[in-house]
């Protein structure tokens, strides 16, 4: 392994291996170019840019840069050690996708990355004091700041006719609450801007406190409508730290229940995006096959969000061969039931013309924002953990990226649509298979101690990753969810840009991103 790392270092960089993360230290004044050469030259994708506090055990705070290395299941980490400052330079000017992350730092660590052009808060209101940060480790969970009175300063469009619209954050609909203000030429979108954090609910402190089947228990709530995908990146870095092995039939049984999870989201979803263009037929049956899938799930698991499933060395629930056979009969009744639905739907002119050329997503924009799943896959970007990283039982089966180029409602439409079928696919080779091994590796856990690892899982609005880090006992000390919709958040204002107000609420729907999920 370090052979293929000792390509993308530096000569004469100390490689640290760890869980599945390679580190090394770089200088302060010498990470901007470190970070851009394995970013543009090297071509390696940015997965996250994370913040510890060591100063108890080194006296510093660490910025890591973590890059995935597609096919070898790897990851890459040059970081920083910042001793006596709290400034470390920021490389957003080279690599947009990284200012989320910087942002983030600079709200929860108070360490700032100079030469920011956005230096904004994320997440946290204007009623919290500008200098107390939430995960430094002398912060306490329990203690509760005085408030402050801060302003949050939107873009302002200039100019003669243009006005604000300020939707949100409350909604008239029953959905997570999102502020959202548009400056509007007449009808026409000038600028949407998106305002997060009503969801904040500290889980990243959370994590640093909670006993570990507590923290298993808290990825699962990370974002609702992922329960399964989250606590399966979470136990998957977990287990890398304590070299905790899965069987064969366990690995079978995730791909099984994640691709129920994907199946489930997406059918609803196209039935939203249908109701939401007025076609009521289109948005009832999704809901209606939405809640077949969910009724499945609760069925083989107890959970129709499939919670408590998964476990540090396997899955907690089997599937009985008896079971496996009504669920491929179940399949099978679905696929035909959507295929009825969709040939009804794609005989609806009025729907597609209302789904084409809207709320376009630019193929450059979405590259530099690090868009990922269903929203970069329609516009062409080919990106999938199942293939890139693979895991659980995924290298058994033939899986095909489903892409779109365009980018508009549509696109992100009709890949939802080709994933459901890949999906009924996966599911019914995986319940074909039968493999040896217990479903829960039960043996005790001693995760390596100073370490690090990362879990990383296609959830079914894109890749979910999970970083964690032990301390000098083996314990938990930091974990670090990045939901898909962190990244994609950032490119909705640019998809709804030249579109009339009426069209948000189906380009928003288009997306469907998590409000909890890029909150935490």
């Amino acid at each position: 392994m370090i052979k293929i790392i000792e390509k993308f270092v530096p000569a004469g960089v100390r490689i640290e291996e760890y869980g599945n993360i390679y580190a090394y230290e770089m200088k302060v004044d010498d990470i901007v170019s470190a970070v851009n050469h394995l970013y543009f030259i090297e071509k390696l994708p940015l997965k996250l840019i994370t913040a510890m506090d060591e100063r108890k055990e080194s006296g510093s705070f660490r910025v890591m840069y973590i890059f995935g290395i597609p096919k070898e299941n790897l990851f890459i980490a040059p970081y920083i050690r910042l001793k006596g400052s709290e400034e470390f330079p920021s490389v957003v000017k080279t690599i947009h996708e990284a200012s989320g992350y910087e942002r983030k730092i600079k709200t929860f660590f108070g360490l700032d990355p100079v030469g920011h052009p956005n230096p904004r808060p994320v997440i946290l209101h204007g009623n919290w004091p500008k200098d107390v940060f939430p995960l430094r480790k002398d912060f306490d969970w329990r203690s509760r700041p005085a408030e402050a009175k801060n302003d949050y300063a939107f873009t302002k469009v200039e100019g003669e006719g243009i006005y604000e619209i300020p939707v949100g954050p409350v909604h008239a609909g029953i959905i997570e609450p999102g502020h959202f203000r548009f400056s509007v030429a007449g009808e026409e979108i000038v600028l949407l801007e998106p305002k997060l954090g009503y969801k904040h609910r500290g889980v990243e402190k959370l994590f640093e406190i909670l006993p570990l089947k507590e923290k298993l228990k808290l990825s699962e709530r990370v974002s609702g409508d992922s329960s399964f995908s989250h606590s399966l990146a979470f136990c998957q870095a977990v287990e890398a730290l304590g070299g905790v092995e899965v069987s064969a039939e366990a690995a079978n049984l995730r791909l099984i229940y994640a691709e129920l999870e994907r199946l489930a989201n997406h059918l609803g979803d196209i039935g939203a995006i249908m109701i939401d263009t007025g076609f009521s037929f289109g948005g009832s049956h999704g809901a209606r096959l939405r809640e077949m899938v969910m009724r499945l799930n609760e069925r083989l698991t107890g959970s129709r969000y499939l919670r408590g499933v998964n476990a540090i060395g396997g899955v907690t629930k089997d599937i009985s061969p008896e079971a496996k056979d009504s669920l491929l009969k179940d399949l099978e009744a679905l696929e035909k039931d959507f295929s009825e639905v969709m040939a009804i739907a794609e005989n609806s002119n009025s729907l597609f013309n209302r789904l084409k050329e809207t709320g376009t997503l630019n193929y450059q924009i979405a590259l530099d924002h690090g868009t990922v799943g269903v929203a970069g896959r329609a516009v062409g970007i080919l990106n999938d953990a199942r293939l890139d990283y693979p895991y659980a039982a995924y290298p058994d089966y033939d899986l095909e990226i489903a892409s779109e180029t365009k980018g508009d409602v549509y696109s992100r439409f009709y890949v939802r649509v080709k994933e459901v079928y890949s999906s009924i696919k996966l599911i019914e080779q995986a319940l074909q298979k039968n493999h040896e091994g217990k479903i829960l590796n039960d043996k005790k856990i001693e995760l390596k101690k100073n370490s690090l690892a990362v879990g990383i899982v296609e959830g079914w609005r894109g890749d979910i990753v999970y970083f964690v880090a032990t301390d000098a006992q083996g314990e938990i000390t930091r974990v670090e969810p990045r939901d898909p919709s962190f990244l994609n958040w950032t490119v909705l204002g640019h998809a709804g840009k030249g579109n009339v107000v009426p069209d948000f609420p189906l380009i928003n729907k288009s997306f469907n991103l998590s409000y909890s999920g890029n909150d935490l």
